[in-house]
């Protein structure tokens, strides 16, 4: 068991491992692939609730990681699973305060890239 005061970060419902107690280090580590921050553009400024709007994301991000990345969103506490049909089962994914806490995170990005990266596509 570790000591208290390890590299871990306690969140809702589970502990993550860091690999250093740099802060940019540490979001990295909860934020640190592609998918996890485009699902939570997606929920934050695009309106993006149910899995349906995830998969229509122009990024179209693979089924099976949608789905393991939502769960691990959940798990961390930055969005929140609520059921809105009850059958068949659906949900949505609400963000949380936590979750809105990347805001500006995301912004910051979005006008480097329109300051920085062309807008081009590859074919």
């Amino acid at each position: 068991m570790k000591p208290d005061n390890a590299n871990t970060t306690s969140t809702p419902a589970q502990a993550i491992e860091h690999r250093s107690p740099c802060p940019i280090a540490r979001s990295l580590d909860l934020m640190g692939d592609r998918w996890t921050l485009l699902i939570m553009r997606d929920a934050l400024f695009l309106k993006g609730r149910t899995f349906a709007d995830f998969c229509a994301s122009r990024e179209r991000i693979p089924t099976n990681l949608l789905s393991d990345r939502l769960r691990k969103l959940v798990g961390l506490g930055l969005l929140e699973k609520v059921p809105y049909q009850e059958r068949p089962p659906r949900f949505e994914y609400i963000p949380t305060e936590r979750g809105k806490a990347l805001k500006p995170m995301l912004r910051a990005m979005k006008a480097f890239g329109e300051q920085h990266l062309d807008g081009h596509i590859k074919p």
